[in-house]
């Protein structure tokens, strides 16, 4: 993709075997910082109401480059099949076939439900590597969001965007979510699921030091920043076991207790462009 007001800008690459790494991206000012050019990129964006974050709440343990730490391709899951089984059916039930799909800080699998059409899925990542091995993308970009949390993608271009688990890594979300809100259609959605797993030392402070009550919070804060998001929608995983599902051994039933227990929790936060689609 070609670059605009200075700002480097990852390359779009279409899903096949090949790929390229784009360019080291120079960070600019967040749209919070006073400057022209942020102020103008934030005209373009959502409006930002107020500030979540505070600067001790972005900080990370290990300040390097993300892309460095991501530059290793890792082909694994990070949460388990429960939760993955989870938002899929999430997936599912609210992004309708034929929609045109952007999954956000995305991997070598998006959880999308492979029965389903869509017009187009496009996949953001650190990862090239990873990115070109998910099948399910059209096409991909390669861009560190915590350089440059600006896309040189235009207005209303999707219908759903999608996050899974990499949320608690975002330094600037006031910018993101601006820009999420940009790119969606009217009517248009955004789904965060995340868990209690993490790469500790590159979660920032406010999520890090937080418990699993605070970090919903502060997803639901993240879109309610943003002017024109519905009211989010908190979805929470619990364990419910129907009388037919319960084993009539007691010893059983405990442990299936004990192993539903043990699984990863499930989190997603969705908010819609303006107005939820009846």
């Amino acid at each position: 993709m070609a670059c605009s007001s200075g700002y480097a800008q990852g390359v779009m690459i279409s899903n096949s075997n090949s790929y390229a790494i784009p360019p080291r991206v120079v960070r600019p000012s967040a749209s919070y910082a006073r400057g022209r050019d942020g102020a103008q990129r934030q005209q373009r964006s959502g409006s930002i109401k107020r500030l979540v974050l505070n600067n001790e709440g972005r900080v990370k343990l290990d300040p390097s480059s993300d892309r460095g730490f991501y530059d290793f391709p890792r082909f694994v899951t990070h949460v388990d099949d429960a939760f993955l089984q989870t938002l899929t059916e999430l997936y599912r039930s609210r992004i309708p076939p034929d929609s045109e799909v952007l999954d956000l800080m995305s991997s070598w699998v998006s959880h999308l439900p492979p029965e389903i059409k869509y017009k187009r899925v496009v996949g953001h990542g650190l990862n090239a590597a990873e990115l070109a091995r998910n099948s399910r993308l059209d096409s991909f970009f390669v861009k560190d969001l915590n350089e440059d949390p600006f896309f040189e993608i235009g207005d209303e271009s999707f219908d759903a965007i999608i996050c899974t688990v990499s949320v608690q890594y975002l330094q600037n979300p006031e910018d993101v979510f601006a820009e999420i809100y940009r790119m969606l259609r009217p009517g248009g959605l955004c789904i965060m699921s995340f868990s209690n797993r993490m790469f500790y030392e590159k979660a920032i402070a406010a999520w890090r030091d937080g418990s699993a009550v605070s970090r919903v919070q502060l997803v639901v804060q993240y879109f309610q920043c943003i002017e024109g998001f519905t009211a989010p929608e908190v979805i929470r995983g619990n364990i419910q076991i129907s009388s037919s599902d319960k084993p009539s051994n007691p010893v059983e039933w405990l442990l299936g207790l004990f192993r539903a227990s043990q699984r990863d929790p499930f989190y997603a936060v969705i908010a819609y462009r303006n107005f939820k689609p009846i």
